[in-house]
């Protein structure tokens, strides 16, 4: 991960810094805006490898400049906000943010969150799918396609989607869904497993129009049927 260039768009000066150091001291090359348009002009001057990107600007919100890197591609994106505003987290999911972080967080835990979203943009395609499925699932590059096209998935989208594959055609609960994706110790809901299945959702659905192959159990859970997504 040496040398690869991150830029940090936050206005906060005491967290730039903290962000900043940590990133360097682990060989991370960060530029740092406080605007919107200053990283706009950064990334249409040299993209760089990874955006962290606050909600809360003042020349506007983060959230329009996720929306505007997803549209264009996919640069890993990892989303700063408030600790607490669960709407600002919704929305960055559901734009496409790779990741999310609420304040005060640790920089230790940032790192390692940034660290994770370069190792899974370098990593190789997947290996050929095996036969029958119309799913290939790449574990160690967190990478899958649908009928040989690549699914442009966040971390959590992958980890949900590895695991429905897993278990396919059986019921998962949200429970054994957050366990599994984001950990046991994690503090988030049902209403954020019930996000990211919706996203999910429609990026499996623009590769398949007409056939969703995730089945929502009310009470219980969710499953996966891949012959629904098989070709005819």
């Amino acid at each position: 991960m040496a040398g690869a260039r991150i830029l940090l768009v936050e206005d906060d000066p005491a967290i730039a810094r903290s962000i900043i150091y940590t990133l360097e001291r682990d060989g991370l090359s960060v530029t740092h805006s406080l605007l919107l348009g200053d990283a706009r002009a950064q990334i249409s001057r040299q993209p760089p490898d990874a955006v962290i990107l606050d909600v809360g600007l003042p020349d506007g919100s983060g959230l329009d400049l996720c929306r505007e890197l997803r549209a264009a591609g996919s640069l890993p994106v990892l989303m700063l906000s408030a600790q607490g505003e669960e709407i600002d987290r919704v929305l960055g999911l559901e734009l496409g943010a790779d990741d999310y972080v609420s304040k005060p967080f640790s920089p230790r835990e940032l790192l390692a969150r940034v660290r994770s979203l370069l190792r899974r943009a370098r990593m190789p395609p997947p290996a050929p799918a095996l036969a029958g499925n119309p799913f290939e699932i790449d574990t160690a590059g967190q990478r899958v396609s649908l009928h040989g096209r690549p699914l442009n998935l966040t971390r959590r989208e992958f980890g949900l989607l590895a695991d429905l594959l897993r278990h396919r055609g059986r019921i998962r609960s949200r429970d054994d869904l957050l366990g599994a994706v984001w950990g046991a110790d994690s503090d988030s809901t049902d209403r954020t497993v019930d996000t990211h299945i919706k996203t999910l959702r429609a990026k499996l659905q623009e590769i398949a129009p007409g056939h969703d192959c995730i089945t929502t159990h009310r009470g219980m859970g969710y499953s996966l049927d891949i012959d629904r997504v098989k070709g005819d």
